[in-house]
């Protein structure tokens, strides 16, 4: 694996349905879906990283990047994106990490996540 990259869709309940179907047409190279939680700020991001492409190198990782505040019950975006992802056969990982607003720019943050996803062995390793 040589190169993995965050590609964001945007924060809208369009980009969730975006995210599903990118999940149910590339079924085959789902690597994991994951529930990213953001602590106390109350908010969720949902991605699907995805084998790379035939003889590749690049898995792309698809964000819908804190679009959806969590509550006491599931969000139906949630329930729609888990929903597509049983479907494909993958269950997604909840992981915790720290809001996007806490670091100075998008790659720092995207950064900090993959690094959280590679030290839990969730992504694999550069080489």
């Amino acid at each position: 694996m040589n190169t993995q990259r965050f590609i964001e869709l945007g924060e809208g309940l369009g980009d969730v349905f975006e995210l599903c179907e990118l999940i149910r047409t590339n079924s085959g190279r789902i690597h994991r879906a994951f529930i990213f939680t953001a602590g106390e700020s109350g908010v969720l991001s949902l991605a699907v990283a995805l084998d790379p492409a035939g003889e590749g190198s690049f898995m792309p990782i698809y964000i819908s990047r804190e679009g959806i505040r969590s509550g006491g019950q599931e969000s139906a975006r949630v329930a729609r994106f888990r929903e597509a992802a049983a479907e494909a056969g993958a269950t997604p990982v909840t992981v915790e990490v720290r809001p996007s607003k806490d670091f100075s720019d998008r790659d720092q943050y995207y950064r900090h996540i993959t690094g959280i996803l590679r030290l839990n062995h969730l992504i694999p390793p550069l080489r």
